[in-house]
């Protein structure tokens, strides 16, 4: 019985401001319908599924074209989606930048969700893993499976766009919701953003997400990264998480102290997979990783406004970077460490890790890497005012093999 209780707080904190999935299971909820939409029954109609091929199995798939859409979902009315499931028969890292998956509210003509198909199922660097967290999971690194609710006031809209040049010839999908027959007001609307630099700048820290006007809640982000070859093999995970909120400027309320730290890992980042953090890809040989943590126990309110960035800062003991600076790696000294619970602020002072002064054996400094990142939130209109989603050549500039 603990179990069963423990399952209905997950989901009531997951919801958060829906009024479904918030029940006992043994309760019957008289304000919700459900409905599956799925290609023996798009949309869900009532009493119309199956009917293809006099109910033997007759369209469990579409296809989807170069440069089409197919729509999952599309209805008007008072509703809550609760999971969408989804497979295809490409899944290389190409095909998975390539198809996006696009989400509207309340019949806007603006995306709240513009992705990358396998970023926004929580697994970047356009890589399929095996995993389950209390958003996302690939049971065996063939599907995609969210189970993020998202409530809807006058209609949603969910499709999936083929930006390639390449016909997708398998598409199963499932998008599971219920209709409901009142509103709470206290209800958000689910929003993604997707980014990526392919060269960040030095000194400027990677925007996770750009500023958001309105009321919410940040849920999260995964985030992944190719390194740099001229820093090597040293860590490239020194940089804090930042979140300002509610009228921050130069500084933010809410930072971290490193960026295994803050998915709740210590001295460097293998693969791992919990709840709500997690490293999807440890990958030593082609230096790329791929993490994520999800706000959900510990959740972030804004009021206002809200941005979430990272520093891009690595770390190696200084006689290593001084060698790699000697072969043209660019970058700025922060600071450096003795090791002995004693550090020394650099930045901005004009002092170099060559400099006579500095007998620290550890060297922090701001390097230029490839990041890109999903962030996930919650907000009190149906649309945002973020950038639309980058070209697909910016998608899939360099994207590497699974292992």
């Amino acid at each position: 019985m603990r179990c069963i209780y423990t399952l209905l707080l997950v989901a009531c904190t997951l919801s958060g401001f829906a009024q479904v999935n918030t029940k006992p299971l043994f309760e019957f909820d008289g304000n919700s319908t459900t409905r599956w939409s799925s290609p023996e029954n798009l949309n869900g109609k009532k009493g119309a599924g199956a009917m293809e091929n006099y109910g033997a199995k007759g369209r469990p798939y579409l296809n989807l074209p170069a440069g089409k859409s197919v729509d999952l979902l599309n209805i008007k009315g008072l509703g809550i989606i609760n999971r969408i499931w989804i497979t295809i028969n490409d899944r290389s890292p190409e095909m998975l930048r390539t198809l996006v998956v696009e989400m509207f509210w309340d019949n806007q003509t603006k995306p709240a969700v513009s992705v990358p198909l396998a970023d926004f199922f929580g697994m970047g660097l356009g890589k399929m893993s095996s995993f389950q967290n209390a958003l996302f999971a690939s049971p065996e690194g063939r599907s995609f499976n969210c189970y993020i609710p998202m409530p809807f006031k006058t209609g949603a809209h969910i499709r999936i766009h083929n930006e390639g040049a390449r016909e997708l010839s398998n598409l199963f999908f499932d998008v599971n919701y219920q209709l409901t027959k009142t509103w709470n007001p206290a209800n958000l609307y689910f929003h993604a953003y997707w980014h990526r630099d392919t060269a960040t700048t030095l000194g400027q820290d990677y925007e996770l997400l750009p500023r958001i006007k309105g009321k919410g809640r940040l849920l999260g982000i995964n985030a992944g990264i190719n390194t740099n070859p001229q820093y090597g093999s040293t860590w490239w995970g020194e940089g804090e998480v930042k979140v300002y909120m509610d009228g921050d400027r130069q500084y933010p309320t809410l930072a971290g102290t490193g960026t295994e730290d803050y998915i709740g890992d210590a001295w460097s980042q293998n693969a791992f997979i919990t709840q709500y953090t997690g490293c999807l890809v440890s990958d030593e040989k082609n230096r790329q990783w791929s993490f994520y943590r999800y706000h959900i126990p510990d959740p972030i309110y804004f009021t206002t406004d809200c941005r979430m960035a990272i520093q891009t800062m690595g770390s190696s003991f200084r006689k290593e970077v001084m060698e790699l600076q000697k072969k043209g790696a660019k970058m700025i000294p922060t600071s450096v460490d003795s090791g002995r619970g004693k550090t020394r602020n650099l930045y901005k002072t004009g002092i170099g890790f060559d400099d006579k002064s500095v007998t620290e054996n550890f060297a922090l400094f701001y390097r230029s890497d490839d990041w890109s990142s999903t962030a996930y939130f919650y907000l009190d209109k149906p649309i945002n005012d973020l950038p639309a989603l980058q070209p697909l050549a910016i998608r899939t500039y360099n994207l590497k093999a699974s292992k």
